[in-house]
């Protein structure tokens, strides 16, 4: 079962007595039903505790340097009405109380937390984003990574990797970014896309007849997945490994980027849609840039000479890990010139970096 988690906050100019404050707002809580537990601070305001029927929480903190702050926490179960209530009155009593000392009121949503169905997600930059998620639809976990796709009201169908949100329905303009911003003409070309599982570059390249798209992606289960739970994205790309102008190829791309240094092999679009630019600079996190510029330097050599290579950087927030990847442009075998573009992305809800790199 679930819990909820409201919050009223009370900023005020100057510190209260907590004598001539407490005692008003007992008979609100006593009327509740709840019994109250006054707790030591040690001389650092006012704490206490008050427990009620079906397993009703509240804190009441009087901190010494002038906050009031209520937590009330409850079984999603528990009397929605009742629970408003109480913290109308609450709110209504302490603005007749403190008033001319209150400089801001805030209550937030309450915080549902252990719901089955988890509504939050970090952006990549630490900010929490409640997402309006009803249900799991699909939850598997395979050899590299643990899949999920949710249906959320707004967004439509979210792919979700590791708890990392990659795309869901609403996010065409992910698609059109990572491709060229819809000023490049993949008529006749030959194309290869790292990564991509959803199906979503796949379904929108085939509509400008390629002569070849080749598609390498890791892992069977994010496209089983997809094809089922994410068809307004890919469409029936996914139906079957090969198509009239496409090959899916569930491998590791790094062989196979390998083999085609060898074999000569070129591309005149390369779409690299494996993982995001890296959040962290840290020691800990070599091993994911030295991924990244494994790839991008394999598939520069398989780039042809007037091909372009398009990519996601990450949030527009992460200006070090953005220009840690630019200089890793700069170190490349091959030297390349390149450009960004920033876009929003809906169901990221932040700002998103991608990259344009042609040969010098």
């Amino acid at each position: 079962m679930a819990l909820r988690h409201y919050t009223l906050d009370f900023s005020l100019s100057t510190a209260v007595d907590s004598a001539s404050t407490v005692p008003v707002l007992l008979s609100i809580f006593h009327e509740q039903e709840m019994t109250e537990t006054v707790h030591d601070t040690d001389g650092r305001g006012y704490l206490a505790t008050f427990v009620g029927k079906n397993g009703r929480l509240v804190i009441l903190r009087l901190h010494a340097h002038g906050l009031l702050t209520i937590d009330l926490q409850c079984y999603e179960g528990d009397n929605i009405a009742q629970l408003d209530s109480l913290l109308n009155t609450l709110e209504k009593k302490l603005k007749v109380l403190l008033n001319g000392k209150i400089t801001r009121v805030k209550r937030l949503p309450p915080l549902i937390r252990g719901a089955k169905v988890d509504r939050y997600w970090p952006t990549t930059d630490g900010r929490l984003t409640e997402y309006d998620i009803d249900r799991v639809l699909y939850d598997e976990d395979s050899a590299y990574q643990n899949i999920k796709i949710l249906h959320s009201q707004q967004f439509g169908n979210m792919l979700v990797l590791n708890g990392d949100v990659n795309l869901a329905e609403s996010d065409l303009p992910y698609t059109e970014a990572i491709m060229g911003g819809g000023k490049e003409d993949y008529a006749g070309k030959e194309v290869l896309i790292l990564g991509g599982g959803d199906g979503g570059i796949l379904a929108q390249a085939v509509k400008q007849k390629p002569k070849m798209i080749t598609m390498v992606e890791i892992d069977q289960k994010v496209i089983d997945g997809c094809k089922k739970y994410m068809r307004k994205t890919c469409g029936n790309v996914l139906d079957n490994l090969k198509g009239d102008c496409y090959q899916i190829l569930v491998e590791d791309c790094v062989p196979v980027l390998k083999k085609y240094v060898l074999e000569g092999r070129t591309f005149d679009y390369i779409i690299n849609d494996l993982t995001a630019v890296p959040i962290s600079t840290e020691p800990e996190e070599d091993s994911t840039w030295e991924f990244l510029r494994l790839i991008l330097d394999l598939s520069i050599k398989i780039l042809h000479p007037k091909g372009k290579y398009f990519t996601q950087g990450n949030s527009a927030n992460l200006t070090e890990a953005l220009s840690q990847y630019e200089e890793q442009l700069g170190r490349l075998s091959c030297p390349v010139d390149f450009s960004k573009k920033v876009v929003c992305v809906p169901s990221y809800m932040e700002l998103w970096v991608f990259y344009t790199v042609w040969k010098k």
